[in-house]
């Protein structure tokens, strides 16, 4: 639910940024979003959010689904996993900020890469809202496949320059939409809740230092070998994302089956 309307952040944003940067220039675009953080966000931290954790109430008679897994990690899958959410977070954290310079690397005029870039917030909200009605009935790790798929296609079809962008950032949109459900759900369907918070704070240090450098090294990139170039990379590394998603699926299957036969 928290991710659901979140994916339109940059629907509304992105024009707004637009506009900004045609009026004060992107030190003072910068300014006014610092100053709504403060102006609005922290107000609303400060007042809403509870001062103590609340306090679940307890069902009788309702258990926890069994995990596949059982509860110590298996090293290989935690690492596997790992890899998958830290390649995820690069490509993410790297189109979410040179999208639009990309599309206009391409060609574009601004306002044409704007219109087409808000595009991904409402495929993110699409796919989130699919998924809510739909999760019940499959695990986690085909949320995972969709999600590593879905990028793999958009973000390729941008490099092959194939003139349907509308769908290469919708499928883009979609898969990471996916992909914030995933992460979050995959661990909790593998390993169960016991020792859930540990686990996912050893998934996301690899990640949220590869989405911190992303930024940096995609300006690199664009730099040296422009957008074609960076592109190209990009769908490298969805396409080995794809790879590790059903790598992450086979050891699973493995063991699971081996867990089987021991009892």
């Amino acid at each position: 639910m928290l991710t659901l309307f979140g994916g339109l952040a940059s629907t509304i944003c992105w024009p707004i940024s637009a506009l900004l940067l045609g009026e004060v220039g992107w030190r003072g675009t910068c300014l006014v979003y610092a100053a709504f953080q403060l102006a609005i966000a922290l107000p609303l931290y400060l007042v809403i959010l509870p001062r103590e954790p609340p306090q679940p109430a307890v069902k009788p008679g309702l258990k926890e689904a069994a995990p596949i897994l059982d509860n110590q990690a298996d090293p290989s899958i935690v690492i596997v996993l790992a890899a998958t959410l830290t390649l995820a977070a690069v490509i993410s954290s790297t189109l979410s900020v040179h999208l639009l310079t990309i599309l206009q690397g391409s060609g574009m005029a601004l306002a044409a890469a704007v219109g087409l870039g808000v595009l991904v917030g409402p495929s993110q909200v699409a796919a989130r809202a699919i998924e809510m009605m739909i999760a019940r009935y499959h695990h986690p790790i085909f949320t995972k496949f969709a999600s590593v798929t879905f990028v793999a296609i958009g973000v390729s079809t941008l490099w092959a320059g194939m003139p349907i962008i509308p769908l290469a950032l919708g499928f883009y949109g979609a898969g990471i939409g996916l992909e914030s459900i995933a992460r979050g759900t995959l661990p909790l369907a593998l390993f169960g809740s016991n020792g859930y918070a540990k686990l996912m704070g050893r998934l996301a240090m690899p990640s949220l230092i590869a989405q911190a450098a992303a930024p940096s090294a995609g300006a690199l990139l664009l730099e040296r070998f422009g957008p074609h170039g960076t592109l190209a990379a990009l769908s490298g590394l969805a396409l080995a994302n794809v790879i590790l998603a059903c790598g992450l699926g086979w050891r699973m299957l493995r063991r699971r089956q081996s867990q089987v036969q021991t009892r």
